[in-house]
């Protein structure tokens, strides 16, 4: 089983959100157990946080979900199937935690807000997982 860690700043204050969220965690239950890792701000953050992981940030690497189906098995390889994901405030990520991660990945150049990015991530984990099992979802 493939655990997931995603630290982030905040609570999911929305129920729509709420329940948008689990029904993805519901889509990957049969391959991933997520923990919701939730700081109040970057410096909880920094404490609280656990290599290895990944940290989104705009400036990261752009890449289409193919590549990222691609690179996420390998780093689940690589990592043992345990990986952690970071989601910054509203001031992003702090560079100690940046110059640390394992891949730095942007959603998009785009600014989201870090309860918005945490459905974007969640579905674009589920897409990846769909693209290597070779299913329709990605067509």
């Amino acid at each position: 089983m493939i655990k997931v860690k995603i630290y982030t700043i905040g609570r999911c204050k929305d129920s729509w959100l709420q329940e948008a969220l689990e029904e993805y965690e519901k889509r990957l239950s049969n391959q991933m157990q997520f923990e919701w890792i939730l700081a109040k701000n970057n410096e909880e953050l920094e404490a609280k946080v656990q290599s290895p992981w990944i940290s989104l940030d705009p400036k990261g690497e752009l890449i289409d979900s193919p590549a990222l189906s691609k690179k996420w098995m390998k780093l689940l390889q690589a990592h043992g199937s345990r990986l952690n994901i970071l989601i910054g405030g509203s001031d992003g990520i702090p560079k100690t935690l940046l110059n640390k991660s394992v891949w730095i990945w942007s959603l998009s150049p785009l600014t989201f807000t870090h309860q918005m990015t945490r459905l974007i991530l969640l579905e674009q984990l589920y897409r990846a997982v769909e693209i290597e099992a070779g299913s329709e979802y990605h067509k």
